[in-house]
């Protein structure tokens, strides 16, 4: 598969996604409420996604990935 700027935009944006997800799991005490629980309340109703989904999620490293990602440009 060749590496384009549509793929590389698709990928960007999925990321962002992610970190989104991210950011809406932390705002939940983990420790205290089970995954699982977070997700059936919080997660899912917000996102649409499923449990393994989560877990994938939970397993990336995001702003690794954006970094690899994130073309330079002429303004940064």
């Amino acid at each position: 598969m060749a590496v384009t700027a549509q793929s590389i935009g698709r990928k960007r944006n999925l990321l962002h996604r992610y970190k989104l997800v991210m950011e809406e799991f932390n705002r939940h005490d983990c420790r205290y409420i089970p995954i699982t629980v977070i997700h059936r309340d919080f997660i899912y109703p917000k996102f649409g996604i499923s449990r393994d989904t989560l877990y994938r999620i939970l397993n990336t490293p995001i702003d690794e990935e954006l970094e690899k990602v994130t073309l330079p440009s002429l303004f940064d």
